[in-house]
């Protein structure tokens, strides 16, 4: 009997509907050509949700999100998903950053720079400063606010065992992202020392995280595993949306101890761009391509992202990836196409690898 997954779908606002319906069908082509099953459950999320419910975050898109498999995330302005994290303690976010080789013209960095580079930002995602107390208040050198950094040690070191055991199956280097000049209470470096006793095969750095931006950008073929709290991982994973070419293609991971996970783009919900049919929507595929991925339904990850080489290698792009030039084969294509082509690209691969077996 074929596999059966229920996932939820949460498209927000923005550009979160536009990407979310076309990656959806990306998804059901893979299940079908694969032989498993998606049923896919749609709710609200974000100010959308507070004008139909009252509440970012409804009662009944949590029970939906409780008894799926994965959430697939489009993006929201504010509002719904940091207490969605809070809610199913997805504590550990996973950016992957490899740049393809057809979009290397689309980077700022040289091209020498950037081939090799394969990089994975570990994320701790419901502590730190977005979760600590903050407020507002007033004394005697007028109003001010504040947020506060507090992490438990035992979040450190959960998420530091995430990192470690990532880099283990890597390339055996994990880079700790710290600012211990400036805030000595927290002890990264440490905590990381310690759980990497466990990992004796993995190298560990410890690095400024003003001087590790700036060494993302001299010398990204460095990085292996990149481990950084919840606002320094905010920011330097954005680094990688400059390294591929666009933020567009980059999708991330949200994991709980169980393995349960919300899937979603890095990108926000560009607003500018909204109704317009030209966002990309590889990022919203590619997050899809870690869902399987975390199913261990690897054949159709595969195949999704040969697909994802082919349709670049063919010069087919979305506008953040628009650079024509004279002689250039490059075609701009919109949300829908690029969709289209994807698709078409999976059934012929598949259908060639079918027929050689």
């Amino acid at each position: 009997m074929s596999k059966r997954y229920r996932v939820v779908a949460l498209p927000g606002e923005g550009i979160g509907p536009e990407i979310m319906n076309v990656a959806l069908l990306v998804l059901d082509c893979a299940a079908r050509l694969h032989h498993f099953s998606v049923q896919i459950n749609w709710a609200l999320i974000g100010p959308p949700a507070l004008a139909a419910c009252g509440n970012t975050l409804p009662q009944e898109t949590v029970q939906l999100c409780r008894k799926s498999d994965g959430i697939v995330f489009g993006a929201v302005s504010q509002g719904g998903l940091l207490e969605l994290r809070k809610q199913f303690d997805l504590f550990a976010n996973l950016r992957l950053v490899r740049p393809s080789p057809f979009l290397f013209h689309c980077s700022p960095l040289k091209t020498e720079q950037l081939q090799s580079v394969d990089i994975l930002f570990v994320r701790e995602l419901v502590s730190g400063i977005y979760f600590g107390p903050s407020g507002r208040g007033m004394d005697s050198n007028g109003e001010y606010g504040y947020h506060t950094m507090q992490y438990y040690d035992w979040e450190i070191r959960r998420i530091a065992k995430v990192a470690l055991r990532q880099a283990h199956y890597r390339q055996g280097l994990l880079t700790v992202a710290h600012k211990e000049n400036a805030l000595p209470h927290i002890p990264w470096s440490q905590l990381v020392a310690e759980e990497a006793l466990m990992f004796p095969n993995v190298v560990v750095e410890y690095m400024l995280v003003d001087n590790l931006a700036m060494q993302l950008v001299m010398r990204p073929q460095h990085f292996d595993v990149i481990l950084a709290g919840n606002l320094f991982g905010d920011i330097l994973s954005d680094i990688g949306g400059a390294l591929v070419g666009s933020v567009g293609l980059l999708g991330s991971a949200s994991l709980n101890e169980d393995g349960f996970g919300l899937y979603e783009p890095i990108h926000g919900t560009a607003a500018d761009l909204a109704g317009k049919g030209i966002a990309n929507p590889l990022g919203m595929i590619n997050s899809i391509v870690m869902m399987l991925q975390q199913w261990e339904e690897h054949a159709a990850a595969n195949l999704i992202l040969q697909a994802q080489d082919q349709l670049l290698s063919q010069g087919y792009r979305t506008a953040d990836l628009w650079y024509q030039q004279a002689g250039s084969a490059e075609k701009l294509v919109t949300t829908q196409e690029c969709v289209e082509y994807l698709i078409d690209a999976m059934e012929n691969i598949f259908q060639s690898v079918w027929s050689r077996n």
